[in-house]
């Protein structure tokens, strides 16, 4: 999938030294491993991706900029903000004179988060990649120290995932953020056995990683789960436990508060779209990994819960929907009754999002 470029900048400039941005961050241990002198350093590239972020878009541009890394290109790609997110990465970037590759862009129509990236992992010529989001800040080492760690590993991860530090809104750093381990998937069991709790802003990918499974399909959200997913079948996903992200809480990602009913089925209509598209590329990805059987029987009960919830909402007429929630026997019961009453009789649930604005209001 190609972006589609209302504006394009390509840069390759260098930085003095005083110049660069130092981000503080919770003190690292030592390297990994420290790489020779005669070791080849891969280029790798840093896939810098935002949206409606025009608060805190320069902490995350400038974090990129300051890595110490070399050789390393910076792609930076605004998704069609409605905001100054845009302009605010070209004034960022307009006077760097530093040693790395940069090149800006923005897209004329919004991509979601699976177009964009992949698109840009198209573009990448590292034979790393890594992901950073727009509210967030990569610290200036974030780079080196996996560079380190996957050579140390003779570049047979395909897939490193390090700590994060939770941030806040004001930029204040607190307590470590330390995702699943995933040194102990090593197989599909293990990843059928528990799926991994991810944050895709600290993770990198192998370029060959993406080439064998090829872009991620559009309207998938989780693609941490699934460039993880396809670690695991193949070449391996491993954990790097160093804070190299600052994570900002309360970013895109941040947990919904709804006020009415109607905005909780807005949402869940939306989710189940997205839930759809992840289903659908974990069942692409496990045929390509000579998985596909496997992988039906482990979905089959999700698909039909997405399949009976769009259905539900979709239907007109009391009736249908009564045979379908009658008729959809292999999803559970209680399930089937929460949607059919949300689209059927929504205002049933309006006094619990009553007692929960209340509640709120009291908190505060």
């Amino acid at each position: 999938m190609s972006l589609a470029r209302t504006s394009t900048q390509r840069m390759a400039v260098k930085l003095p030294p005083q110049r660069r941005h130092r981000l503080e961050l919770t003190p690292l241990p030592p390297p990994v491993t420290r790489m020779q002198s005669s070791t080849p350093r891969p280029l790798v590239s840093i896939l810098l991706i935002a949206f409606n972020q025009e608060a805190v878009i320069a902490d995350a541009v400038r974090g990129v900029l300051a890595q110490t890394y070399e050789p390393l290109e910076i792609l930076i790609s605004d998704d069609a903000s409605h905001d100054k997110t845009f302009e605010i990465i070209e004034a960022t970037v307009r006077d760097y004179t530093g040693p790395h590759s940069v090149s800006i862009n923005r897209n004329a129509q919004n991509a979601g988060i699976s177009g964009h990236l992949s698109a840009l992992a198209t573009r990448a010529k590292g034979e790393l990649l890594f992901v950073a989001a727009g509210d967030d800040v990569s610290a200036p080492e974030r780079c080196a120290r996996v560079v380190d760690f996957w050579l140390a590993h003779d570049r047979r991860p395909d897939l490193i995932a390090t700590d994060l530090v939770d941030m806040d809104g004001s930029g204040q750093t607190h307590e470590r953020l330390a995702p699943t381990e995933l040194d102990t998937y090593r197989s599909f069991d293990d990843w059928l056995a528990g799926r991994p709790h991810l944050i895709g802003a600290a993770h990198a990918w192998s370029r060959r990683l993406f080439e064998r499974f090829g872009p991620l399909l559009p309207g998938a959200a989780a693609e941490d789960q699934l460039m993880t997913f396809r670690a695991i079948v193949t070449g391996g996903a491993l954990s790097l436990r160093e804070p190299l992200v600052r994570y900002r809480r309360g970013g895109l990602s941040r947990k919904r508060r709804y006020r009415n009913v109607a905005e909780f089925v807005a949402r869940a209509q939306r989710s189940n779209r997205y839930g759809l598209a992840e289903v659908t590329q974990l069942q692409q990805d496990a045929d390509v990994a000579g998985l596909g059987a496997r992988m039906h029987g482990y979905l089959a009960p999700q698909l039909a819960r997405i399949r009976y919830t769009q259905s539900i909402f979709e239907m007109t007429g009391t009736c249908a929907r009564v045979r379908l929630l009658l008729g959809s026997r292999e999803v559970k019961l209680g399930f089937r009754i929460r949607m059919f009453l949300y689209a059927v009789c929504p205002v049933v649930y309006a006094p619990v999002f009553w007692v929960k604005r209340v509640a709120r209001g009291g908190r505060s």
